[in-house]
C-alpha cells in the first residue's frame, strides 16, 4: 500500500517537500513507517526519534498499525527549543546528517569525528557494550561546549549526536561535526569537542569482557564535570 505522509516545521524544510509517498506492506507498524522514512530520506533520520506521528489526527503509539487511506503526519517537538544539532538517540547514527547542520557559506572546512564501538581494550575483548544518559542534561552540556567553541574559534558551527543503549562491535557510538572557516581551525575545534563532551556531559558506558568482568562509569573513568574547559585543550 502507498501511504502519504504530511511532514510540517523542520521535517518539511529539511525535505523541501510537504508530504512524502511511502510504500509499505499490509498491516505495517509507525515504527516500521518511520524506519522506512529514515531509510528512504536519509536527511530526516537525525529528526525522526523526536517526532510524534498521528493517525487520523490522533497521535499514534510506534506499534499501532496503519490502515489503507489512513490521514498520516509526523510532527516534530513543539517547544521551540529543540536544536536538531544536538541529539542523544537509540537509533543508529549517520555522518552526512550532521555535515548538512554544520555546513554554510563561511566554512572552509568540515571535520568530523565519529567513534565506535572497539573489540579490544587494554587487550580485554568486549562482548557487550551499551551506553546510557541524563538525556535532558546531556543535550544542555553538548550545547554549552558548541558555546565554547564558538566563542574560542569565531564562525565555528558544532553538531553532536551520541547514541544510547546497546551497541555491537564497529557500530558507531558518536558523531561530531565542526564546521570552521579554515582547516586548522576544524581540527583544534573537533579534538576540543570530543575531549570536552567526554568530561562534561552525562553519558556513561556498562562494558563486559570476555573473562566476565566488567565495567561501568563515565566515558573518561573519573568524571570531573566541574573541571575547567582549559584542561581538554
Amino acid at each position: 500500500m502507498q501511504i502519504k505522509v504530511l511532514l510540517f516545521a523542520a521535517l518539511a524544510e529539511r525535505a523541501n517537500n510537504r508530504e512524502l509517498f511511502i510504500d509499505l506492506p499490509e498491516s505495517s507498524t509507525v515504527a516500521e513507517l518511520l524506519e522506512q522514512i529514515g531509510n528512504a530520506h536519509p536527511e530526516l533520520s537525525s529528526l525522526l526519534p523526536s517526532c510524534f506521528v498521528s493517525l487520523n489526527q490522533e497521535y499514534a503509539s510506534k506499534e499501532q498499525v496503519i490502515q489503507s487511506g489512513d490521514e498520516v503526519a509526523i510532527l516534530p517537538p513543539v517547544s521551540g527549543g529543540e536544536d536538531e544539532r544536538f541529539l542523544v538517540t537509540e537509533q543508529p547514527l549517520l555522518a552526512d546528517p550532521l555535515i548538512k547542520l554544520v555546513s554554510n557559506p563561511h566554512a572552509g572546512a568540515v571535520l568530523t569525528f565519529v567513534g565506535t564501538v572497539r573489540e579490544f581494550t587494554k587487550g580485554q575483548r568486549t562482548v557487550s557494550l551499551s551506553y546510557e544518559a541524563y538525556v535532558p542534561m546531556a543535550i544542555d552540556k553538548m550545547k554549552q561546549i558548541a558555546d565554547e567553541i564558538e566563542e574560542k574559534w569565531p564562525g565555528a558551527r558544532v553538531a553532536m549526536h551520541h547514541r544510547i543503549g546497546s551497541l555491537d562491535i564497529e557500530e558507531i557510538a558518536v558523531i561530531i561535526a565542526v564546521a570552521t572557516p579554515h582547516r586548522n581551525e576544524s581540527f583544534e575545534a573537533g579534538r576540543y569537542a570530543i575531549e570536552r563532551l567526554k568530561q562534561i556531559v552525562p553519558i556513561w558506558k556498562k562494558e563486559r569482557w570476555e573473562d566476565g568482568g566488567e565495567w561501568k562509569g563515565h566515558q573518561q573513568g573519573p568524571w570531573n564535570p566541574l573541571a575547567d574547559a582549559s584542561d581538554s585543550e
